[in-house]
């Protein structure tokens, strides 16, 4: 970029950004969010089954297999959590 000087002559203008496209501001990712889900390949997310790391006595063993099991996001939560998390971790 050039600006006049007090002579009136062309003097080239230092920009603080190295990049000549200014950006929007960066999202922020939930927190929340961040630490339960993690985005896979196909765009969905995926997250650890909840209820499987106590009181597992009174628990069916078929029972606590399935909430050993990885639980997949469905369409609705897909739309939230992209808004939540939107670099996908």
């Amino acid at each position: 970029m050039f600006a006049f000087n007090a002579l009136g002559l062309f003097r080239a203008v230092r920009s603080f950004s190295t990049s000549a496209v200014s950006e929007f501001p960066k999202l922020k990712s939930h927190s929340g969010a961040k630490k339960r889900w993690r985005a896979i390949a196909n765009g969905h997310f995926k997250r650890a089954q909840a209820g499987h790391s106590h009181l597992n006595v009174t628990k069916r063993p078929g029972r606590k297999n399935c909430l050993g099991r990885t639980a997949y996001s469905n369409s609705t939560q897909k739309a939230i959590l992209k808004k939540a998390l939107p670099y996908g971790n």
